[in-house]
């Protein structure tokens, strides 16, 4: 039983007081290679004003990694 109070005790402590948003497993800069390749590639070639699509699916990607931008 004492087993199942530590789980239920890190898992508190992980959670923010702000709300359950995870805590980041991995610096930003590792985070999301895919969509990370994907708008630099786009932002290179066309221009950061053209590319808001990549650049908001990399930002989702890091906010579901746990971080907070």
């Amino acid at each position: 039983m004492t087993e199942n109070r530590a789980v239920v005790g890190e898992a508190a402590d992980k959670i923010s007081p702000s709300g359950p948003s995870p805590k980041p497993k991995k610096k930003i800069c590792c985070a999301c290679p895919e969509t990370k390749r994907l708008r630099d590639e786009c932002i290179v070639e066309h221009g950061e004003s053209a590319c808001t699509k990549w650049i908001e699916a990399h930002k989702l990607c890091l906010r579901s990694e746990g971080f907070n931008v």
